[in-house]
């Protein structure tokens, strides 16, 4: 899908990374580590995108740290190209539907960083959930974008990163 029209590997994982939550940010080392991925790639991508306008760069303790150009025209059609590249606004879509008093649906593990692993952990907390029909929607959602889905109804205690998608 996305891959065809955005060829760059490391360009598609830095998009995901700045645009999955607004508030996700990096710094050239850190993220390399992060993709495994060398310096160099990372650096030739994070110039083109910053001086694109896509990313706004600060001086943070001698490291630059780049995130998100919210104010960039683009900044919420970018968001949403990468929400439905992800799934994200599917899942958001069926799960508020038919799935009972949801009270809150939050992105959680990889995603959250940003990481495009091929597993969408998502938390839905709420009361008299529906768990066997999310489990079924989570099954078909997961056929359809040749991802895996893990759905959870508890908090898990590890949670580090969190993107909330919906709140009451």
């Amino acid at each position: 899908m996305l891959e065809a029209l955005i060829t760059s590997k490391t360009r598609l994982k830095l998009l995901i990374k700045f645009f999955v939550s607004s508030t996700n940010t990096g710094y050239l080392r850190g993220i390399a580590e992060e993709f495994n991925e060398s310096t160099n790639s990372i650096r030739k991508e994070l110039n083109q995108l910053s001086d694109a306008g896509y990313l706004v760069k600060s001086q943070h303790n001698n490291k630059i740290l780049y995130k998100a150009n919210e104010t960039h025209p683009l900044f919420k059609s970018l968001q949403k190209l990468i929400h439905s590249y992800l799934g994200i606004d599917q899942i958001i879509e069926n799960v508020l539907d038919r799935a009972g008093d949801v009270s809150s649906v939050a992105l959680i593990g990889d995603y959250a960083k940003g990481l495009d692993s091929g597993e969408i952990e998502v938390l839905i907390l709420g009361n008299d959930l529906n768990t066997i029909y999310l489990l079924n929607l989570a099954d078909k959602t997961a056929q359809l974008l040749r991802k895996k889905i893990n759905l959870y109804f508890e908090e898990p205690v590890d949670i580090v990163h969190r993107i909330v998608l919906y709140d009451v």
